[in-house]
């Protein structure tokens, strides 16, 4: 494989995962960590990504905006964002996930809308800052400063003292047969929190993601209530994901 086609799949994985390991990229690519770890630093120099340690993370992670140009399928998350906003009624109490399609959720809340906002993530906060009608509570705890979110067993605490209505909340893979996942242990324990005290679960997820998999669960697919993708609800892609009942938008 020439370096050229290797470093845009890395890229391409980055951009759809928002964080990945060197591991997994080796993986994939069947190539030696050294060789990525070498690409990666190379892609970080162009300012394609951000190397961190054992992996890379996106730029539009990295350092959310208002309207990044660096969020990858960016039309397909504002998408997602809008069919998810009928789910919202005034006087609500909602939790908002961390991720760059949550965020676009929370930048295109109606300001006219009266909520109640629980997060657990820095960008989101700064976002419904500037909804008027919105109350921010952002939950403590040890804040990442990749994903710019708090976790740990503050964090966890403070969930399980909490019920919301809705719990919006975003993964890394999805598969109808092994639920949510994800590569880090303390973001899927946060995570496993915010399902619990979530009335219900509303997975904001664009179809990349679908039927794919990682090392930690989060949950089973059963104990999401809503799947919202860019794509029409009758469409076969969601088949799989159908049989489980789930209510798609």
């Amino acid at each position: 494989m020439l370096k050229e086609e290797r470093q845009r799949m890395i890229l391409n994985e980055v951009a759809l995962h928002n964080r990945v390991l060197l591991t997994d990229l080796a993986e994939q690519l069947v190539v030696s960590i050294d060789t990525v770890r070498r690409d990666v630093k190379e892609l970080d120099s162009q300012q394609k990504l951000r190397k961190v340690h054992g992996g890379a993370i996106s730029l539009g992670f990295v350092s959310p905006a208002a309207a990044n140009t660096n969020t990858y399928a960016l039309e397909e998350k504002i998408e997602i964002a809008r069919k998810a906003q009928g789910l919202l009624r005034d006087g609500g109490v909602i939790f908002i996930d961390g991720g760059t399609t949550c965020l676009e959720f929370a930048r295109l809340l109606p300001e006219r809308l009266e909520l109640t906002c629980f997060t657990v993530s820095l960008p989101v906060a700064l976002q419904l800052l500037n909804k008027p009608r919105v109350k921010v509570i952002l939950l403590g705890g040890e804040v990442s400063r990749e994903a710019q979110i708090t976790s740990g067993s503050q964090a966890i605490r403070s969930l399980s003292g909490i019920r919301v209505d809705f719990g919006f909340i975003g993964t890394g893979y999805v598969d109808a047969l092994h639920g949510l996942t994800e590569f880090d242990w303390e973001v899927v324990q946060v995570k496993k929190a915010i399902v619990e005290a979530s009335r219900k679960v509303v997975l904001l997820c664009i179809s990349e993601k679908l039927n794919s998999q990682h090392r930690y669960r989060t949950c089973d697919i059963n104990a999401i209530n809503t799947m919202v993708t860019e794509l029409p609800p009758g469409h076969n892609r969601l088949n799989s994901f159908r049989e489980h009942q789930l209510h798609i938008l």
